[in-house]
């Protein structure tokens, strides 16, 4: 093509005509038929047809003296978050004297599987202005956007002319960094919530590690009276957790985590609780390791405690994928013998479909046991436990809630069954796991059993 044809072909492209030209090309075909009964309308209606072309062409003229008055610019957040509501910004500048109506239609991830993203403004002469918008990425991966699009019309709205300002950026998503950042905070509270009971240490796996003021809260029975006799003031000696123990958390990979719960699998959830767990672990001074399996031994990382090693979790969180094979938990009770070292804290995320399912690991389960300390966490299904609250009022209700009271009995069973193997259990909903294997390790941190 040639490039004065080019170009006139981008200008067209680049035009679109308007509702209220549509309205007025209608009046118009209205009038030139109700000239066939009286003839005057018909010269009216070529009146009115000339007229709506030249008000469309002065209507484009304005549109192009608007078009290189405004720029866009988008900023996105380097990493997104798993799961998590980020803002996407829009940077918009008029350097134009006139006041301008603009569509904003940005070009998202189709990963997003956003159709309709529009945001209508109106931008004022010799002025900045910031438009955001919110996007919750689903799955992990690498989220491309494309070019920003400004629809611009006039206050005759007759026509609009789309600016395409290039704009083309690949950002990646993370497992849960604010997921990870909020946990981290809460894990810090060691003054227990109004209500709860303070955990009383069962162990002696603790050092002394100074003398303070007693606060409420503090256990009575650590008073130091020679102390407090100096200071006259009560004072307690305050003792730390034993330090540098091994805590692998370990995922399966295989077709059972793959359920999706309010659009995200459990795969997902579990490495969204990995990396903050894994956070916390780093916190307390213990060595945070991962390993993930299904078919087959998938990604191993060491225990370790390095100020980069939450970094290394997180590329090899970021870099798992699904498999759609049944997972082989005797190369799981391979890797705990030969591949985590000495004895360590294994956390398990894993998914039973059925007490058949668990009969067939349970051995492996019970020779891990003998070695590591395991706890095997357990995902409850939300939906069926909403399918109880819901009003009975068929009798096929009667049958659905009658299924579902089951479902959750025998996951129950589950874990009654892991815990008289003397295997620890953490059964929870989805959106509740991350807390809930938190205080579960801090719980054993607590008792002096990791």
């Amino acid at each position: 093509m040639p490039p004065q044809l080019k170009t006139l072909y981008d200008h067209i492209r680049y035009l679109y005509l308007g509702n209220r030209f549509f309205m007025g090309l209608a009046a118009v075909v209205v009038l030139s038929a109700m000239g066939f009964w009286w003839r005057p309308l018909f010269y009216l209606a070529i009146l009115g047809l000339i007229a709506l072309i030249a008000a469309l062409f002065y209507d484009i003229y304005l549109l192009y003296g608007l078009s290189g008055k405004v720029t866009a610019t988008r900023r996105t957040p380097k990493v997104l978050s798993l799961s998590d509501v980020m803002k996407v910004r829009i940077q918009l500048h008029n350097t134009g004297d006139k006041k301008i109506s603009a569509t904003l239609t940005d070009e998202l991830p189709v990963d997003l599987q956003v159709r309709d993203h529009r945001i209508a403004f109106e931008l004022e002469p010799q002025s900045d202005k910031e438009l955001s918008y919110p996007i919750r990425p689903m799955t992990r991966g690498e989220y491309s956007f494309g070019n920003i699009n400004l629809f611009l019309a006039t206050d005759w709205q007759l026509a609009e002319r789309r600016l395409e300002f290039p704009a083309a950026e690949t950002v990646p998503v993370y497992p849960s960094i604010i997921q990870m950042q909020e946990f981290a905070l809460k894990a810090k509270t060691t003054v227990p919530a109004e209500g709860r009971k303070r955990m009383r240490r069962l162990a002696k796996s603790y050092e002394f590690d100074q003398i303070k003021e007693y606060v409420l809260g503090d256990d009575f029975r650590s008073i130091n009276w020679k102390a407090t006799g100096r200071q006259n003031q009560l004072m307690v000696n305050q003792y730390e957790d034993e330090r540098a123990q091994r805590v692998f958390c370990c995922i399966d990979k295989g077709r059972t985590m793959l359920m999706p719960f309010n659009g995200l699998s459990l795969l997902d959830y579990a490495i969204n609780s990995t990396l903050a767990l894994s956070n916390v672990i780093l916190k307390r001074q213990d060595r945070a390791g991962l390993l993930t399996f299904s078919d087959k031994i998938g990604t191993v990382l060491p225990a370790d405690s390095k100020p980069d090693h939450l970094r290394r979790i997180m590329e090899a969180l970021y870099r798992q994928q699904d498999r759609q094979m049944e997972s082989n938990y005797d190369l799981l009770y391979y890797a705990s013998r030969k591949l985590l070292g000495g004895r360590s804290l294994i956390i398990l995320f894993t998914n039973f479909e059925s007490n058949y399912a668990l009969d067939r690991v349970l051995p492996g389960l019970r020779r891990i046991s003998k070695s590591h300390q395991l706890v095997v966490i357990l995902f409850e299904n939300t939906e069926v436990a909403e399918l109880l609250e819901e009003p009975t009022t068929e009798v096929e209700d009667v049958y659905l809630k009658s299924t579902a009271r089951r479902h959750l009995v025998q996951r129950s069973l589950m874990a009654a069954r892991l815990r008289q193997n003397g295997i620890k259990v953490v059964l929870t909903r989805p959106e509740n796991l991350t807390g809930d294997v938190i205080n579960q390790y801090l719980e054993l941190k607590r008792r002096g059993l990791v």
